[in-house]
C-alpha cells in the first residue's frame, strides 16, 4: 500500500493542485487572473530546459549504441513493428475520435494569442530545418532539435573511442537535465493549478465537460485497445496458442505497468513474462528495453485525443488531409520522443503545438489530459512491447518460435 502511494504520489499532488485551482476558479471567477503569473513562471521553466533535455536525451543514447552487424534484421523487423503498431493505434484512435466526437462539443475559446497560419508547405520545411544555428535553441524548432540530435548522436557513435570524452559529456548532460527537470516538475502542482484557475475563472467551467468527456473515450478506447487489438496481435504472431500464453503471462507486467506508472520500471517483468511467452532471448534483451523508450502505443492514443481537444479549444477542424498526415507523424514522433526522458509526453506536447502553430496556452489542456490518463497509458505502453516482441519473433524466427515457450 505504502509503495503504491509513492508511485501515484506525484499524480496525486498534481491532481490535488489542479482540483484547488479549478475550485479558485469556479468561486473567484475572472478574479483569479492574478495568479497567471504563477503559471508563465512554470510553463517559461518547462520551455527553457526542454531544449538541452531533448538535445542531450537523443544524442547520448544514439552515441551509446553498439556497432553489431548480426543484429540488423532484428532491428530492421524491430522498427517496422513499433513504427505500424503506433500508426495503427493513432489511425484507429482518430476513427474513435469521429466516431464519438466528444471533441466537438467543445466550445472554442477566445484566448489571448492568434494562431500563426502558414501553407503547409512552408510549415512543413520550417519543422523539419532552420536557417540559423540559434535558431535550434528555440522550442518553435523543437523537431529540427531532435533532427541535429541524431545527427551530433551518429557523428560521435561514428568518431569511436579516439573522441569517447565527448560521449562522456552527452551522457553526463542527460543525466543532469533529467535531474532539472525533474526538479522543475515539482513546481507542476502550484504551475499548473494556477493556470487552471486562471482558465477556468477567465473562460468558463465548460472545460471540465470537455476532460470529462475526453478521459472517458480515452479510457474506453484504451481498454478496447488492450483487451482486442493485443489480442489479435498475439494471434497474428502465433495463433490462439500465443493468445493464451500472452494472457497468461502479461498479468504481472499489467499490475507492475499500472502500480508504477513507468515503462522503465516494468522492465524486468516483461523480460521474465517475454521468456515465458517463448519470445527468443536476442529478441526479448533488444526489444523489451527499446520497447520501454520508443515504443508507445498509449502515449499514441493519448497524442490523438489530446490534439482533437485542443483544436476543438481553439476552434479549428480536425478532419482535413494534411492536419491527420501531419497528425500521425507528430504522434510517432511524440512516441520517440517520450523514450527515457521524464515527463516526455510533456515535451511532445510542445512538439505538436509547435508543429501546429497553437500557442503556449495550448499546452496546459493538453498536460492536463495527458496526467489524468497516465495509468492506461503506462499499460498500453509498458505491455504493448511483450506481443510486440511475439510479432518480432514471428517475423523473424518463422511460425516455429514458439517452440522456445
Amino acid at each position: 500500500m505504502n509503495n503504491w502511494i509513492k508511485n501515484y504520489s506525484g499524480i496525486f499532488w498534481l491532481i490535488g493542485g489542479i482540483l484547488a485551482g479549478s475550485i479558485a476558479g469556479l468561486v473567484f471567477g475572472p478574479k483569479v487572473e492574478i495568479l497567471k503569473p504563477v503559471g508563465d513562471i512554470f510553463l517559461n521553466l518547462l520551455f527553457t530546459a526542454v531544449i538541452p533535455l531533448v538535445f542531450f536525451a537523443i544524442a547520448s543514447a544514439i552515441a551509446g549504441l553498439g556497432n553489431s552487424g548480426k543484429l540488423s534484421r532484428i532491428m530492421g523487423v524491430t522498427s517496422v513493428v513499433f513504427l505500424g503498431t503506433v500508426l495503427i493505434s493513432a489511425f484507429l484512435t482518430i476513427v474513435a475520435v469521429w466516431i464519438f466526437p466528444v471533441h466537438e462539443e467543445i466550445k472554442a475559446m477566445k484566448l489571448t494569442e492568434a494562431i500563426d497560419e502558414k501553407p503547409f508547405g512552408e510549415q512543413l520545411s520550417q519543422l523539419f530545418t532552420t536557417s540559423e544555428f540559434f535558431e535550434l535553441l528555440s522550442r518553435k524548432n523543437m523537431l529540427a532539435m531532435i533532427i541535429f540530435s541524431v545527427l551530433v548522436g551518429f557523428a560521435t557513435l561514428k568518431s569511436g573511442e579516439k573522441y569517447s570524452v565527448f560521449k562522456e559529456f552527452l551522457l553526463a548532460g542527460n543525466e543532469i537535465f533529467k535531474n532539472v527537470f525533474i526538479l522543475i516538475m515539482k513546481l507542476a502542482p502550484v504551475g499548473l493549478g494556477a493556470y487552471f484557475a486562471y482558465q477556468i475563472g477567465v473562460f468558463g467551467p465548460q472545460l471540465f465537460g470537455a476532460y470529462a468527456k475526453s478521459l472517458g473515450l480515452y479510457y474506453g478506447f484504451g481498454l478496447f485497445y488492450f483487451l482486442v487489438i493485443f489480442s489479435l496481435y498475439a494471434f497474428i504472431a502465433g495463433g490462439v496458442k500465443a493468445v493464451r500464453r500472452y494472457w497468461r503471462n502479461n498479468i504481472i507486467p499489467s499490475a507492475t505497468a499500472v502500480g508504477t506508472c513507468s515503462s522503465i520500471a516494468t522492465i524486468p517483468a516483461n523480460m521474465e513474462a517475454s521468456r515465458r511467452m517463448g519470445i527468443p532471448d536476442i529478441i526479448a534483451n533488444i526489444t523489451i528495453p527499446l520497447g520501454a523508450t520508443l515504443h508507445k502505443d498509449g502515449s499514441s492514443v493519448s497524442s490523438i485525443i489530446k490534439m482533437a481537444v485542443v483544436f476543438a479549444l481553439f476552434g479549428r477542424s480536425f478532419n482535413s488531409a494534411d492536419v491527420i498526415l501531419l497528425a500521425l507523424g507528430m504522434t510517432v514522433l511524440v512516441s520517440i520522443v517520450e523514450g527515457g526522458i521524464p515527463n516526455g509526453g510533456y515535451v511532445g506536447e510542445l512538439l505538436f503545438i509547435s508543429a501546429y502553430g497553437f500557442p503556449p496556452e495550448a499546452l496546459p489542456p493538453a498536460m492536463i489530459i495527458g496526467t489524468l490518463v497516465d495509468p492506461m497509458a503506462t499499460l498500453l505502453n509498458a505491455t504493448g512491447d511483450t506481443v510486440a516482441g511475439m510479432l518480432i519473433s514471428r517475423f523473424t524466427e518463422g511460425k516455429n518460435w514458439m517452440q522456445n515457450g
